[in-house]
């Protein structure tokens, strides 16, 4: 501080040279004009003069500020200031202060009520509390609360003209030529206070000592009923009475960390306001507008958003768990690592959100958007997700266990590495979607579109694909022992290496299908379509073919069984490559 004073004097006297030289330019004569013009021989004024007059004002006011809040914590022997119940009741039997209540709401709307506090006089304010053994926080939260919760209720603005401070401020600046509203007066004296408190609420949770006795609500503390209290969302609008978007400039700052559990804060204009870890459980915040919110680590644990614009809002590492933000824009936001689990995302738009590490266990999101969404690693286990749009999302290495993604679009996402475990992904979209690698186990595709999708090394063991489309689909090496295919369209597909030991493949249109090195072994083909089919190096030992359709299929070095039953077969006459053993024993020539 004393660095920062002599700066100050040191400008002052910068300042008062500047004035006498522009004094004595005035006064020169005309002899001197002539052979010294001014524009050419005087200076204009230095970056240290516009300094002081720029910030000398702020200093000014931080200098009173600082040696008012010194005397409102003194304590004396006048009688006992007229606190508000609730914080008596947490005061030392018989204490008084040195300055009455009217003077001390008097002197904060002297000194509060010209204009906005800006960040640098909050932070050299709160640097007088922390260090200055002289001031005690306590007692200085007590008073600031007790004027504030005064000011919510309208006690100074509607008081008779002759007990009207807020008339009395605007007076004073009127006699200064200063134009300044009376609700302007009102309105910036109490935003203050509140940045004063939340401040002081920030600083003492990080305090062992005070946390429990500084706890600030700036929408009052919730009852045992659980209702929600609307105290700041007045505020909000009392403020933007004077212009839209007023509370959020001025107080927007300054709400991170802060405590508002059980607010009511429906409609309200937020935007860009910073609740980065802040306490928002069971608050009400439906359709508020929280375009852009910095809510990065907050708590809003079972709180409604229901239908509230998160466009571009930040939840990283936010706790939502249990709560409502069906039919909310979350496009674009950040809710990397967040918790959503058993939230209500039901019709929610989170197109181009960012999902990646976020846990969304059980979480509703039915019908939701999210289109071209990341959700790289994001836990959607038993997650619903009927009928949402995933259309070229990420979902790469995700986990979706149990998930419910029947009739979903999953046209072009990423999913590469997914656990899709017991998933319903039936009747779902999934053109040109990338599997590889993915393990379906026992998952659920029937009816399923896979035109063009990639299931290379997929594990599909006792999926289910009845009714499913997979023509022209990648299935190169994938796992599909046990899988029922039965009546599957799997023409001109790619199952070269494939597992299909037992699988069921009755009826199944393997056309044109390459199957090369695939092992068929104790499969069900019985009257599959296997025309053109390549079947060079495969195993179809132990496999049930009656029925089956083998015209201009490719039998090179094909692998049966000694019992093979060929008695069905059909085609065979057609097929090419039949290995010479197999001819001699159907007697083919």
């Amino acid at each position: 501080m004393s660095t920062y004073l002599s700066q100050v004097w040191k400008l002052l006297i910068n300042y008062v040279r500047g004035t006498r030289l522009q004094q004595m330019s005035k006064t020169a004569s005309l002899e001197t004009e002539a052979v010294l013009p001014l524009r050419k021989n005087i200076k204009e004024p230095d970056e240290s003069l516009k300094f002081v007059q720029d910030y000398l004002p702020e200093y000014l006011l931080c200098e009173k500020l600082q040696k008012s809040i010194q005397k409102w914590t003194l304590t004396g022997k006048t009688e006992n200031s007229n606190i508000d119940e609730k914080i008596l009741s947490r005061q030392p039997a018989g204490l008084c202060f040195a300055v009455s209540d009217r003077q001390l709401h008097e002197e904060i709307y002297n000194l509060l009520g010209e204009a906005a506090l800006k960040p640098e006089i909050v932070n050299q304010l709160m640097a007088l509390v922390v260090t200055d053994r002289k001031i005690n926080p306590e007692l200085l939260f007590w008073r600031l609360e007790d004027f504030y919760r005064r000011w919510c209720q309208g006690e100074f603005i509607d008081a008779t003209p002759e007990d009207n401070l807020p008339q009395k401020k605007m007076l004073q600046l009127a006699a200064k030529n200063v134009a300044i509203g009376l609700r302007q007066v009102d309105i910036y004296t109490g935003l203050n206070v509140l940045i004063l408190l939340l401040e002081l609420h920030r600083y003492a949770q990080e305090q062992d000592r005070l946390k429990q006795k500084i706890i600030f609500y700036p929408s009052a503390q919730p009852d045992t009923d659980n209702f929600f209290t609307s105290e700041l969302l007045r505020i909000v609008n009392y403020s933007d009475a004077l212009a839209i978007g007023n509370f959020s400039t001025i107080i927007g700052q300054f709400l991170k960390s802060g405590n508002f559990i059980g607010a009511y804060l429906g409609d309200a204009n937020l935007t860009g306001v910073d609740f980065s870890n802040a306490n928002l459980s069971r608050a009400y915040l439906g359709d508020a507008n929280l375009t852009g919110v910095n809510f990065c680590g907050a708590n809003l644990t079972a709180a409604n958003l229901g239908d509230a614009n998160l466009s571009a809002a930040n939840l990283s590492g936010a706790n939502l768990s249990g709560a409502d933000l069906s039919s909310a824009n979350l496009s674009g936001a950040n809710l990397s690592g967040a918790n959503l689990s058993g939230a209500n995302l039901s019709r929610a738009d989170l197109s181009s959100a960012n999902l990646t590490r976020a846990n969304l266990k059980s979480a509703d999101l039915n019908r939701a958007d999210l289109s071209s969404t990341n959700l790289n690693c994001t836990d959607l286990s038993n997650a619903i997700l009927f009928g949402a749009n995933l259309s070229d999302a990420n979902l790469s290495s995700a986990n979706l266990s149990h998930a419910d993604l029947c009739r979903s679009d999953l046209s072009g996402a990423d999913l590469s590495h997914a656990i899709l475990n017991g998933t319903n992904l039936s009747d779902t979209i999934l053109f040109s979607t990338n599997l590889n690698s993915a393990i379906l186990v026992a998952a659920d595709l029937s009816y399923a579109k896979l035109n063009g999708a990639k299931l290379n090394n997929a594990r599909l063991d006792g999926a289910m694909f009845l009714g499913a489309d997979l023509s022209s689909t990648d299935l190169s090496r994938v796992t599909l022992n046990e899988a029922d295919l039965s009546g599957v369209i799997l023409n001109d597909a790619d199952l070269s290496g494939a597992d299909l030991t037992d699988a069921i493949l009755f009826g199944t249109d393997l056309s044109y299908a390459n199957l090369n090195n695939a092992n068929l072994s104790g499969s069900n083909l019985s009257g599959a379509m296997l025309n053109g089919a390549n079947l060079s190096h495969s195993n179809l030992s132990s496999a049930i073919l009656g029925g089956a359709d083998l015209s201009d299929a490719n039998m090179e070095q094909m692998t049966w069984g000694q019992k093979q039953q060929w008695e069905s077969v059909r085609g065979l006459d057609t097929a090419v490559n039949v290995p010479e053993a197999l001819k001699e024993e159907l007697g083919l020539k």
